[in-house]
């Protein structure tokens, strides 16, 4: 009989990033991008989220879940509106929490959290964006190691932490 742990290091599906978006300063608005540089000292290059070491440096969600979102709310979410620095889609980020996984051929990225939605949904997407957002918000990440991410690059699972 497979464990538990079995099951945590072993993620089948492979996923591709649909977006990319930038911030230069905490409340800037969104720039998409078709590629990124990421490094281990500064994470995403232009993002204000750029810390050394910082567990916040790179932020992912689901595109299957802003389907859901936009299911919850009546109308269509876009990427831009929740903040997030990449879109993926066809590989389950909460099963990254806790994990290393690569991007593309050379980023290699490590699941430290969560991201939670914070007040501004409920400006960015309506009266009930925070709420609709709970439990979607996608994943957030430390640079192992750097490279370029791509629209396109496949997210493959490595191994659990």
């Amino acid at each position: 009989m497979r464990t538990i742990h079995d099951l945590k290091s072993s993620l089948p599906q492979t996923g591709k990033v649909q977006w990319i978006g930038l911030r230069s300063s905490r409340r800037s608005d969104i720039d998409v991008v078709l590629e990124v540089e990421v490094s281990e000292e500064s994470g995403l290059e232009g993002d204000h989220n750029s810390k050394k070491g910082g567990k916040r440096m790179v932020t992912l969600i689901q595109e299957e879940h802003l389907d859901t979102m936009s299911s919850l709310l009546s109308k269509k979410v876009i990427p831009g509106l929740l903040r997030r620095n990449i879109v993926v889609k066809g590989i389950n980020l909460n099963a990254l929490h806790d994990a290393q996984f690569k991007i593309g051929d050379e980023v290699i990225l490590e699941g430290t959290g969560y991201c939670h939605p914070c007040s501004r949904m409920e400006d960015n997407l309506g009266a009930g964006g925070y709420n609709a957002m709970r439990g979607h918000g996608g994943i957030t990440a430390k640079v192992i190691s750097g490279g370029k991410i791509k629209l396109d690059d496949k997210v493959t699972f490595i191994s659990v932490e």
